[in-house]
């Protein structure tokens, strides 16, 4: 989305376990984090880092440790209204279970997406969350299938509509499984700046998908 000119902020929800910062290279550049512009300690536009090489797309950080007092959810609600008002899309990293982490996350958010593999046990969760997400009305949910390998589908005969039948989720991508992906991981390079191919490719049509567009599902081969 920040590739096409939109102006996006990205929240990571995991409070105590943050890596959104290590996965966009920006781990040496947040200082605050959404608590303290939740709890009125700084401005939003002083906590959000601006990714140096990706013009117009900040990082909002988790705190790095659990506090004894939490961010409330109108608190929450309150600091994605201002993220309206300055962005033009913001993306939240909700943390893996249903804690408190994932609360906040979908407290106020306007749509959800809902990411699984193929595998019998990440399918069983993703039914889990589904069903702790029923204030998102139909159209506002989705369900984004991870970490495909077409050989690995054939033998253990799973199919993309065995995880939207047993999801109960429109589908709005597939990502291959992508080596690329943990190499620019490692190097806190965002994939779609050193990537056009594979999961970079799957990315980009997701994007085309949230704005609104048309867009094939991709190939995996």
């Amino acid at each position: 989305m920040a590739l096409e000119g939109r102006k996006v902020l990205c929240i990571d929800c995991d409070i105590g376990l943050r890596n959104l910062d290590l996965a966009l290279g920006l781990s040496d550049r947040t200082m605050m984090d959404f608590t303290d512009v939740a709890e009125g300690r700084c401005a939003l536009e002083d906590a959000a880092v601006e990714h140096p090489n990706l013009p117009g797309l900040f990082l909002l950080t988790a705190p790095a440790r659990v506090r004894s007092r939490s961010v409330s959810e109108e608190q929450m609600a309150q600091l994605l209204e201002q993220a309206r008002r300055q962005y033009d899309y913001c993306l939240l990293d909700a943390p893996a279970g249903l804690g408190s982490g994932f609360l906040l996350a979908t407290c106020a958010a306007d749509r959800a997406v809902v990411v699984t593999t193929a595998e019998a046990s990440s399918l069983r969760d993703a039914q889990h969350t589904v069903m702790e997400l029923t204030q998102f009305p139909n159209g506002a949910l989705h369900l984004a299938v991870n970490r495909v390998r077409r050989k690995l589908l054939r033998r253990i005969h799973a199919t993309i509509d065995d995880a939207i039948d047993k999801a109960g989720l429109p589908l709005i991508g597939v990502i291959p499984e992508d080596e690329t992906l943990l190499l620019n991981q490692n190097r806190g390079i965002p994939l779609p700046l050193a990537a056009s191919q594979g999961a970079a490719a799957a990315y980009r049509n997701i994007a085309g998908r949230l704005q609104g567009r048309r867009v094939s599902l991709l190939r995996i081969k």
